[in-house]
């Protein structure tokens, strides 16, 4: 979904609208319980999706594994998922300042203070969420695993 599109639907959706974001790389159960959790926060689950150029900056030369299109369609096909937008920032700030979610939700490898986007949900009567991560599930260590390290 583009940006436009997306700020049409988020303008004339009726109920509360979550947000998280991230690579969604190699997609493994810690990343279904955080999108499960979040879209049981709301009514909505918008997820954003780093773009393939945004990665490379964010986690080097090797990253992405897959491209943005196969991550934002395997995301778009889950129950849990409303709509994937893409972003090529470093961070969603704007795409979240464009959406204005009711809630924004990310994994336990955070806190609500280093969300990007929590000050600004809160400011404006949302919530920021953090939701504790599966043990045992990283993209980071499938890849390790894969390479034999």
């Amino acid at each position: 979904m583009s940006w436009e599109e997306a700020r049409r639907w988020r303008h004339d959706f009726r109920g509360r609208v979550v947000f998280t974001n991230g690579v969604f790389d190699l997609l493994h159960p810690g990343h279904i319980d955080i999108l499960s959790e979040s879209r049981g926060l709301g009514d909505a689950l918008v997820v954003g999706v780093n773009s393939d150029d945004s990665v490379r900056r964010l986690k080097g030369p090797t990253r992405p594994i897959r491209g943005e299109a196969d991550r934002a369609y395997v995301l778009a096909a889950l129950e849990s998922v409303d709509a994937v937008v893409l972003f090529s920032d470093d961070t969603p700030l704007e795409l979240i300042l464009s959406l204005k979610p009711d809630v924004i939700a990310k994994g336990g490898d955070y806190t609500v203070d280093t969300i990007v986007g929590a000050r600004e949900v809160r400011g404006w009567g949302g919530e920021a969420v953090v939701i504790p991560l599966t043990p045992g599930h990283s993209t980071t260590s499938t890849i390790e695993k894969l390479s034999g390290r």
